[in-house]
């Protein structure tokens, strides 16, 4: 079947999208299987602009997945993009469950991809390890599980990324604060906000994305905010992509978003999370 009647990509690895089960083993797509190719490349859409950026400025791209799962988007990017190029680029996924860093690296090799590799390691860990470079240009992190995105800004900022890529999952420690501090709130009609359960829940989802966009602003990152419509039937639907300035024009910008982060954390009684998010 040709590529175009599968909507493939050129070059597209065809066992690669089986392995993914995409496609079915016998080359065949289905109403489900189209369904989740069209997210997969929503989400390259957002992507492969900044890996183009890279690309032309810079002479190595290593990219480093953070809370990689089975890989999915490292071995995406990696056959739509890294394959064709002639740089030493590497494509890192970083996962806690050794399990699936065993089954990646078996595929990697199986379908020789040479410059992926998967390290079992938390995303906390990954900061200091020596495994991986000292020069990061991109960081991705799909649904890092709470604190976990928040540790994988803590790299990006450690590894001066240029690019960082977030589709940030639950956190549960800034509605954990909310909760343990609504009494010591009630007075103060921001209470309000977060005064039911679900709104606690929710509102802190909320908050700590606001506070996240705020710290990588404050690091000297140009951040939008938009909605990864496609990508998954899930209210963790957020994506976060971030972009070091160098801009002293924007010292403004910097200086206020850590002046209003700081409020922030003041006003909801959140110092506790100072070393959180701020660097």
């Amino acid at each position: 079947m040709a590529h175009q009647e599968l909507d493939l990509k050129p070059g597209q690895s065809i066992e690669l999208l089986k392995e993914l089960h995409i496609l079915t083993r016998d080359g065949k797509m289905n109403q489900d299987s189209r369904r989740k190719l069209k997210q997969v490349y929503h989400l390259y859409h957002f992507i492969e602009p900044l890996l183009k950026d890279l690309n032309e400025n810079s002479a190595q791209i290593n990219l480093v997945d953070h809370g990689a799962g089975k890989s999915y988007l490292g071995f995406i990017i990696y056959d739509l993009f890294f394959k064709s190029l002639n740089k030493p680029n590497k494509v890192f996924g970083i996962e806690f469950r050794e399990e699936l860093v065993k089954k990646s690296k078996e595929l990697a090799d199986k379908l020789k991809f040479p410059n992926m590799d998967f390290l079992h390691l938390t995303v906390a860990d990954s900061i200091t390890t020596k495994k991986l470079p000292e020069s990061v240009e991109i960081v991705t992190a799909l649904h890092a599980c709470d604190t976990a995105t928040d540790d994988a800004i803590h790299f990006a900022l450690a590894k001066k990324a240029k690019h960082i890529v977030l589709v940030p999952c639950c956190q549960a420690e800034v509605a954990t604060h909310l909760r343990q501090n609504k009494a010591k709130m009630l007075a103060n009609p921001m209470s309000e906000l977060f005064r039911q359960p679900i709104h606690t829940r929710e509102f802190g989802s909320h908050l700590t994305n606001v506070l996240r966009t705020l710290e990588l602003t404050a690091a000297g990152y140009d951040v939008t905010v938009t909605e990864l419509v496609g990508f998954e039937h899930s209210m963790k639907n957020e994506l976060i992509v971030a972009t070091k300035h160098n801009n002293p024009d924007k010292n403004h910008q910097v200086r206020q978003a850590k002046e209003r982060l700081q409020a922030l954390l003041t006003e909801f009684r959140l110092e506790d999370l100072n070393n959180r998010f701020q660097n």
